[in-house]
């Protein structure tokens, strides 16, 4: 890689690494199986940089290996070992977040595991990361169609969820 090539490279994890890792970790509920999916995807965003900085869809290609790279990851954790939701998530807050304080976190977040993958990853994309339905449909390589569906089914099952009935972020999301 040319050093100005590098240098950009550099300067997108810079600014976006943060919001990456966030995702990853709605996305699986564990900090450090958040890092590691984040930097997996940075290993595969670095080997492809020169390509994908000329098409200029930099940020959704981050954002898509980011998602596959945690789905992956949950689903080889799926096939290898059971862990309760309690277990599952590591207690510590992200500062970057705006849902407000860390209690509300922690329950939105606990509602979050018991969604399937796709369903989880549908509402991360489209409530937490501000994503269109095409957005988040590139991110999940699928249709916007089955995104519609899943995040309707995902809102559907928080709404309907004991923990989240007080919280008032959620009245904002619609599918």
């Amino acid at each position: 890689m040319r050093p100005e090539t590098e240098q950009d490279y550099v300067e997108f994890v810079t600014h976006h690494a943060n919001a990456l890792c966030r995702t990853a970790y709605l996305l699986c509920g564990d900090w450090r199986r958040a890092e590691d999916a984040t930097q997996e995807a940075l290993i595969r965003l670095y080997r492809s940089w020169g390509r994908i900085q000329r098409k200029g869809a930099i940020g959704a290609y981050a954002r898509k290996v980011v998602v596959s790279t945690t789905l992956d990851a949950l689903r080889r954790k799926s096939s290898q070992e059971v862990v309760s939701a309690g277990e599952y998530f590591v207690n510590e807050p992200d500062r970057s977040n705006s849902l407000g304080d860390l209690e509300n976190r922690l329950v939105i977040t606990k509602a979050l595991a018991e969604l399937p993958p796709r369903q989880r990853a549908c509402v991360v994309l489209r409530y937490f990361d501000e994503l269109s339905v095409d957005e988040t449909a590139i991110a999940l390589d699928c249709r916007p169609g089955t995104v519609k569906s899943q995040t309707l089914r995902a809102l559907e099952k928080l709404r309907t969820h004991p923990a989240l009935a007080e919280l008032s972020d959620l009245a904002g999301m619609k599918g």
